[in-house]
């Protein structure tokens, strides 16, 4: 199976901050539907489809699967069968901060945690390094400058060219992105959780990272498929709020959130686009974000989300219309 040779026709490629580096606007991420669970050939034709529309990054990190670590393994053998020759147009990215593995060395923001965790990364994707790599949350118990130091430690190792936080609250974003200044490894890039529903980047992050110059790349653009037409008329029963061990809890779908999504949807259909397509498109309106983290659990799915960069820009009214519904 060969790729497109117009793979980089049509889509868009921003600038990460103040870097050299441009990523694609739609970027994929392997948390869900790339473990050992998943089917082989399903996820191979996802990554296929990713690449052949000019996706060129690819998102992981070391506890995805299930079971963690299987997503990486997964990857790392398409990448060396599959993808054998484009390493060097691909920007693979990884992350260590959640529980990977028992002990107090398998969880948090130590350098012991951050080196291993990378090394253990690397192995299961067969790679020499990653271009990205993410403080993946806060520890509130080790030093930052520790967490940074190592950061900027493994970049001087040759194990990543870059590097990045995630989850982290604008107060403590803006000390690590002084700390790296300061070493000389500047940070590249954000990762927060955002969504029409998820707002609390543009409560100061959003205004630090355009002013730093640090990339923002939004995880959850859809809630947890929440911004999806899935859930027009209640919650199905193989859905993710159905489910009693997922992040989206049942109750987190009210009545109130049925109506907001119900409006939304049509001022999609309005617009011409499917509810994810406006919600996705709604984060890239501001150049600030630099790419949108999505997820794919088939190839076709994949297909539509890419739909979204075609759309005419919001008008004023429109923006003002999502406000109010919003704030409903």
């Amino acid at each position: 199976m060969g790729f497109s040779a117009n793979r980089y026709a049509e889509m868009e490629y921003r600038r990460c901050g103040k870097s050299g580096i441009k990523l694609p606007a739609i970027s994929l991420g392997l948390w869900h539907n790339f473990g050992h669970v998943d089917v082989p050939d399903n996820y191979r034709k996802i990554l296929f489809t990713a690449f052949d529309n000019g996706i060129t990054h690819f998102d992981l990190a070391n506890n995805y699967g299930p079971p963690p670590g299987s997503a990486e393994e997964n990857f790392g053998r398409i990448l060396h069968t599959d993808f054998r020759g484009y390493r060097d147009e691909l920007i693979i990215s990884s992350k260590a901060g959640y529980t990977m593995w028992p002990g107090p060395y398998g969880d948090w923001g130590s350098k012991k945690y951050l080196v291993s965790s990378l090394d253990q990364s690397l192995r299961r994707m067969q790679l020499n390094y990653v271009d990205i790599f993410y403080h993946h949350r806060p520890d509130p118990e080790t030093p930052l400058e520790e967490t940074m130091q190592t950061l900027d430690l493994l970049v001087r190792q040759g194990k990543a060219l870059y590097v990045g936080i995630s989850n982290y609250p604008a107060q403590e974003a803006a000390r690590a992105i002084a700390i790296l200044k300061q070493l000389g490894t500047p940070c590249l890039i954000h990762q927060p959780k955002y969504s029409m529903f998820e707002r609390w980047v543009e409560n100061g992050l959003l205004d630090l990272l355009g002013d730093e110059g640090v990339g923002c790349i939004p995880f959850s653009p859809l809630a947890q498929g929440l911004l999806t037409d899935k859930y027009l008329h209640g919650i199905p029963q193989d859905s993710r709020a159905a489910k009693p061990h997922g992040f989206l809890k049942e109750q987190d779908v009210t009545a109130r959130r049925l109506e907001q999504i119900k409006a939304l949807h049509t001022l999609a259909q309005r617009r011409g686009q499917t509810l994810a397509q406006m919600a996705l498109w709604w984060l890239l309106k501001d150049a600030r974000v630099t790419s949108v983290l999505v997820g794919a659990s088939r190839p076709e799915q994949l297909q539509d989300t890419l739909q979204c960069l075609k759309a005419e820009r919001f008008s004023e009214a429109e923006l003002a219309e999502i406000e109010r519904i919003l704030a409903e």
